[in-house]
């Protein structure tokens, strides 16, 4: 797995296969393989309006959705719900009901912070997007897509985005830190607190300290990731 789709989001076919379909993730242009039965088919109609309308996300870390036959589908925070009015949307003519916390819109940058914590202590997955399992650029590109902010996919895609900072110094919480191998490419992203920490994921999503070097892992006393550049998105 080398990233999730989450409810309500759309995408192109680029080719249909018996069992699995390449496909082009609108919002961050990433492209994959998906399982023929875990999507349905919209009209090309819908999708130019999907893609200029200002998207509606839930905001509650995991929540039900019911349609109109009363069964309900399980749905993780993040997951887009079109032409969301009065608790309900609909997509293909078919309605659902949602009644929790919904985000839309662009946040301030104060508010990034807020949406990280509620990933606090997901465990880390590779390719994962949600609070059940996520990757380092997964939870950075969540916590600014629940602000109303676009990051690409991958962390050394993210690293191609937003305004270098030359110094720690000169960073505001919500800020990303990047991080390098000893090959040089970036590999792992995190977003910046105050008092020089960082939230990420590593085994988990953890808080650390940041400094000149990386980050200083509390728990094992040492450095686990080498700083190679800090940049502010917004």
């Amino acid at each position: 797995m080398t990233s999730q789709l989450l409810f309500g989001e759309h995408f192109t076919i680029i080719e249909k296969q018996k069992y699995w379909s390449k496909i082009k993730v609108f919002f961050d242009g990433y492209e994959g393989y998906l399982d023929n039965k875990q999507f349905e088919e919209i009209s090309e109609d819908l999708f130019e309006r999907l893609s200029i309308g200002e998207p509606t996300f839930s905001g509650e870390i995991i929540d039900f959705i019911f349609n109109s036959n009363n069964d309900y589908f399980t749905i993780p925070m993040g997951s887009r719900l079109p032409y969301f009015f009065k608790n309900e949307f609909t997509i293909n003519s078919k309605k659902y009901v949602y009644d929790g916390k919904v985000l839309s819109g662009k946040l301030k940058k104060n508010d990034i912070i807020q949406k990280a914590f509620p990933f606090l202590n997901a465990p880390y997955l590779w390719g994962g997007k949600t609070p059940f399992g996520i990757d380092s650029s997964g939870f950075t590109q969540m916590v600014y897509k629940l602000c109303g902010y676009s990051l690409l996919r991958e962390a050394k895609q993210q690293a191609t985005q937003g305004e270098v900072l030359s110094f720690i110094e000169e960073s505001e919480p919500g800020d990303l830190a990047f991080f390098d191998n000893e090959n040089g490419e970036i590999v792992h992203v995190g977003i910046i607190l105050k008092d020089y920490h960082i939230i990420h994921s590593y085994g988990k999503v953890r808080i650390d300290t940041l400094d000149h070097s990386g980050i200083f892992n509390v728990e094992l006393q040492k450095h686990t990731h080498k700083l190679r550049v800090i940049k502010k998105m917004i």
